[in-house]
């Protein structure tokens, strides 16, 4: 029994003196790495963003007498789907594709104008690309606000009030200044060497910005485009001044045809805001991966 104790003591493996206590230092070293603070406050931030959400949603299943006769963030006692239909019947399919248009015809332009207008900037050798990237960030110094008196009596002069390209235009020229500086940004990103492989293999300009940089900017293209559509998508100023027919409302809008003379119907108008609120969402959920890769670029250096 003795030499059997013996052997297993000589072949069990020796533990290091130092082992454990270094153990118990990394486990303490963890735990202070916790941020405690910045946990709390996120949980707090994400408290503040539920509730708005949380409120709209059991809002718009909400009778107005159910609205007005109980607490505001209760939970609906009879859920009904009243608020929706009324906003369907309500010309939403018409002020959904008044949207959709305007939201593309100003993103993609937008787009492919800034990306070949970077690339230039990036690549190009002439004497007066500084001059044009400069009169570029000017344009971000241009709040919407300040000029739409002016782009008003432009468009009256064009005989584009009351169109939807009298949307299109402005929006294009307000969002091509930024585009053009996250995409130069992210192009200047992209190494030397990969463009001197191209020119020597026989391309051409024309063909690197196409075959080369786009490819290798696509996560910036897909988040100025997402940035861009929410702004052009949740825009109020330049359809409320430069249009005037139902036929042509935009979905912000459109809240203005549950508004009564003395009172809102406010189921509605948020059923309408939850409507108008999920292709944003969905195109979030088909590019995220994107969008998030496009914004925390410039973290990772």
């Amino acid at each position: 029994m003795s030499t059997v104790l013996q052997s297993d003591s000589k072949t069990a493996p020796a533990t290091p003196p130092g082992h454990s206590i270094k153990a118990k230092q990394s486990l303490g070293s963890r735990v202070k790495r916790l941020n405690i603070p910045g946990g709390l406050g996120g949980w707090i931030w994400l408290a503040i963003i539920i509730v708005p959400i949380y409120y709209i949603v059991i809002t718009s299943l909400k009778t107005s007498e159910g609205y007005f006769g109980q607490n505001p963030l209760a939970l609906p006692t009879a859920p009904t789907l009243e608020n929706y239909q009324l906003v369907l019947e309500a010309n939403f399919a018409t002020y959904f594709m008044n949207s959709v248009i305007v939201t593309l015809g100003s993103v993609i332009p937008t787009v492919l104008i800034s990306f070949m207008a970077a690339f230039a900037i990036v690549r190009g050798r002439g004497r007066y690309l500084k001059f044009v990237n400069g009169m570029f960030l000017m344009g971000l110094a241009i709040p919407l606000q300040a000029t739409i008196i002016p782009i008003y009596l432009m468009i009256i002069r064009l005989n584009l009030y009351d169109s939807l390209l009298a949307i299109m235009l402005p929006s294009i020229a307000f969002a091509i200044p930024l585009t053009v500086l996250i995409l130069s940004n992210f192009i200047r990103d992209v190494p030397n060497e990969l463009f001197e492989s191209m020119r020597l293999d026989g391309c051409s300009d024309w063909q690197t910005m196409w075959r080369l940089a786009l490819p290798l900017t696509r996560p910036a293209i897909v988040t100025v485009a997402i940035y861009n559509g929410l702004h052009v998508w949740n825009g109020f100023l330049l359809p409320l001044v430069l249009t005037q027919s139902p036929g042509l409302r935009v979905l912000p809008l459109g809240l203005w045809t549950f508004q009564g003379e003395f009172s809102v119907n406010i189921p509605a108008v948020l059923a309408s805001v939850v409507l108008s609120t999920l292709p944003i969402l969905v195109i979030y959920v088909l590019g995220r991966r994107q969008l998030v890769s496009g914004l925390t670029a410039g973290f990772s250096k």
